[in-house]
């Protein structure tokens, strides 16, 4: 049965509130170089603090969003920035704006969700809703902007039988999975997707030794 008319975004949020109680600040992440703490005080920064937000994505920002996030990270109980995060963005925050949530969120919290899961021992995938596989697979265009530097023509493929080329040129590979673990490795949590990649040997071997994050 698949489940209609779902708001991922927020159900992954959700997961991952719970699941942060669950483990508390100190835990392990998939994010390099982060706790839990680390990961929960950067979404807070990137829903709650447009000053800093910026950045999350520009490196000549980084440093001033990295002294904010460590500063709410130690004045905020890690109990209230769960309840923060769990609440959502603010009213004034564009990403509490009509239809921003979807495509800003649904990647964002999931991809987090299994940062914290799979970085847990004794993890194994969670059998998703295959709504939330579709949606998935839809917002897998978006990792074009993330692979584009990378020197071989890569293409998405599901058990479906569909097929998404991300980018163009030079010998070519494929990438073997479901949506979810498709998002995974695309987004640059290569070590932890249960992914397969076949295609010419040379773009296969690019693949296994290159290294990306967002």
């Amino acid at each position: 049965m698949r489940v209609v008319n779902q708001n991922w975004a927020r159900s992954e949020r959700h997961a991952l509130c719970d699941l942060l109680a669950e483990t508390g600040p100190d835990a392990p992440t998939l994010c390099q170089g982060w706790t839990t703490g680390d990961l929960t005080a950067h979404l807070l920064v990137r829903e709650r603090r447009l000053d800093a937000a910026p950045g999350i994505m520009v490196p000549l920002l980084a440093g001033y969003t990295e002294r904010v996030q460590r500063r709410l990270g130690t004045a905020t109980p890690f109990a209230r920035q769960i309840e923060l995060l769990r609440q959502g963005p603010p009213g004034w925050s564009p990403l509490a704006w009509p239809g921003v949530e979807g495509a800003a969120n649904t990647v964002e919290f999931f991809v987090h969700h299994e940062d914290v899961r799979r970085a847990q021992e004794g993890w194994t995938p969670r059998s998703l809703p295959s709504a939330l596989e579709d949606d998935l697979w839809r917002r897998l265009k978006t990792a074009r902007f993330t692979l584009r530097r990378l020197p071989v023509e890569v293409t998405m493929a599901d058990p479906d039988g569909r097929t998404q080329r991300l980018t163009k040129g030079g010998r070519q590979a494929r990438v073997h999975g479901l949506p979810s673990e498709l998002t995974l490795w695309a987004v640059g949590r290569k070590d932890a997707a249960r992914v397969e990649l076949t295609g010419e040997a040379e773009a296969v071997n690019v693949l296994s030794q290159a290294r990306w994050r967002l």
